[in-house]
């Protein structure tokens, strides 16, 4: 007797308007000499997420990739587990929302429930976690990954080439999914926050696994950003600032290998120090003298 499989159904890819705003503005300002100089400056801009025309949130955003922030925070709040509830997601900025229509048009699932409790975070421009991303945080069950001292050198110093617009105009943080010391997806925010969703929502929609990945972050590892990483799915995290000692409490127990004030030929691992191979240790720094050199007369 033959027996037939049925197919796994696709991801249906929901329809996206395509209303990123420009990053920067240019405004006038006079410097410590009272010279008047143009320069550019961050955008910040209003945007309230609206699912079936019930308001989840408001968040504040550089509004680059309005959509795919949109689907990254669905998804790391665990709001919509499925990318296929979502039928259309389209932003209007004259009236500072985004539009999500579900396949079924019910909304989300008891969400008063789950956006009841909420505590705001660390997170640049003020981030918020609901008590339902808490609730499911510890289903999440992340692989032992690998990686190299060069590795890690060699990101550092690839990431160097990007962070445009902190370069241009400063105020925004720059968050990177990577695949070993390749960068796949580079976005800049106001907030790390923004940033981080922004690429879920990307992961989300080309179905990129985390599970061989890392994710870089020129911003400080807090909770809210080990979270992120681990409904992401992203087993490492690397970040140029520091940590907080709850984001390192939250990594040890979900088994996040935490990297952290990594620039140059330095970093710290706080977390998983079993993962990471020491091939390419840099020379040890040579001790100052102190021999005092006599002045002659």
């Amino acid at each position: 007797m033959n027996s037939t499989r049925k197919p796994v159904p696709a991801i249906q890819r929901p329809l996206m308007s395509d209303e990123g705003l420009e990053p920067t503005h240019p405004v006038r300002a006079r410097d410590e000499f009272g010279h008047e100089r143009d320069l550019n400056i961050a955008g910040e801009f209003p945007l309230t997420i609206k699912v079936d025309n019930a308001e989840v949130v408001t968040l504040m955003t550089l509004g680059t990739y309005p959509e795919k922030l949109t689907l990254g925070y669905l998804r790391n709040q665990r709001l919509i587990d499925d990318i296929n509830e979502i039928a259309k997601v389209t932003v209007d900025w004259e009236r500072e929302t985004v539009d999500v229509l579900t396949t079924h048009g019910e909304g989300i699932t008891n969400l008063h429930e789950k956006i009841a409790k909420r505590t705001v975070t660390s997170g640049c421009g003020q981030g918020t976690i609901f008590s339902c991303t808490l609730d499911k945080l510890y289903d999440t069950r992340l692989p032992r990954s690998e990686i190299r001292q060069s590795t890690i050198y060699a990101l550092l110093k690839t990431i160097n080439t990007y962070n445009e617009i902190y370069r241009e105009a400063g105020a925004v943080h720059g968050c990177a999914l990577c695949e070993g010391s390749k960068i796949l997806h580079f976005v800049e925010d106001v907030g790390r926050h923004n940033a981080t969703d922004t690429i879920a929502g990307e992961m989300w929609l080309a179905e990129i696994s985390g599970n061989d990945k890392l994710f870089y972050t020129t911003g400080r590892l807090t909770s809210e950003i080990v979270m992120k990483a681990a409904h992401m799915g992203i087993p490492v995290l690397i970040s140029r600032s520091g940590i907080t000692y709850m984001g390192l409490e939250l990594a040890q127990d979900l088994g996040v290998t935490m990297v952290a004030r990594a620039k140059g030929k330095h970093f710290l691992v706080y977390n998983g120090e079993d993962t990471v191979i020491y091939d390419q240790p840099p020379e040890p720094k040579t001790p100052a003298s102190n021999s005092v050199t006599r002045r002659t007369r």
